[in-house]
């Protein structure tokens, strides 16, 4: 989870700049009704909605927006068709880049993602290209102010959770697609202070970026993550620390 975890962070830090632009309500509604179209309107059945409204939660989504937009992706309120797409390509390094999206417009959001990886020296891919390298997970963070990695190891063990790490006080746990409900509600219960909770696709390996590479492949991911339709970018990277903190300010 190195790469996720270190863009993570700084987004968290970009918070303010994502709320004024209210990107990440518009993000959860939209999440929303996808996983309700694709899976129907009934959480206990959907994984992904279920997945979908514990972010609502953490976000402090009122229920009637949230209500709305499931009722919408179900088909019993009218509204716009968001088309979920997942472009695949290299970035610089040869990184591989899943950028998940939806769209009521397929043609500007792929002219946009395509941009952006002629503008950072990347490559648009076909479908499939690079979605191998990753398997669909649930993924969790959680404030690490309050509580220490054993007693969220500890509690993760115990709600079936594959992986947790700690990375500069944002500590991750992965879990199985179908079993991150219940991870995260056993996480809750331990009293533990969750900050999001999402399924999303995860590298199985990670390609080392350094250098000039390392700062060109932080600008991509950030550029296409500010892009309206972008809901999520996933590249298998890793970046050390200090070439990190040094690209942030670039950022």
């Amino acid at each position: 989870m190195s790469g996720h975890s270190k863009w993570a962070n700084i987004k968290r830090r970009k918070g303010s700049q994502d709320a004024k632009k209210a990107k990440v309500f518009g993000r959860l509604i939209r999440e929303i009704t996808v996983a309700a179209r694709q899976g129907g309107g009934d959480p206990e059945g959907n994984p992904r909605l279920r997945a979908a409204l514990v972010a609502a939660r953490l976000a402090n989504m009122t229920n009637d927006t949230v209500e709305k937009a499931a009722k919408r992706g179900a088909g019993e309120l009218e509204g716009q068709v968001i088309e979920e797409i997942a472009y695949e390509g290299y970035g610089p390094g040869g990184v591989a880049i899943i950028v998940e999206t939806q769209t009521d417009n397929r043609n500007r959001t792929t002219a946009e993602v395509r941009h952006a990886f002629t503008k950072y020296g990347g490559n648009l891919g076909a479908t499939g290209c690079v979605s191998y390298m990753f398997e669909r997970k649930g993924v969790i963070t959680i404030d690490g102010e309050d509580t220490t990695l054993e007693a969220v190891m500890e509690a993760a063990i115990e709600a079936g959770a594959e992986d947790v790490e700690d990375d500069e006080g944002t500590i991750t746990v992965t879990t199985a697609m179908e079993d991150m409900h219940t991870v995260n509600a056993g996480l809750m219960a331990a009293g533990l202070a969750i900050t999001s909770a999402n399924l999303m696709p995860v590298p199985g390996s990670y390609i080392k970026v350094e250098g000039d590479e390392a700062v060109t492949l932080m600008k991509l991911i950030s550029y296409m993550d500010d892009l309206d339709d972008v809901a999520r970018v996933v590249a298998n990277f890793d970046i050390d620390d200090a070439t990190m903190a040094a690209i942030e300010d670039q950022l």
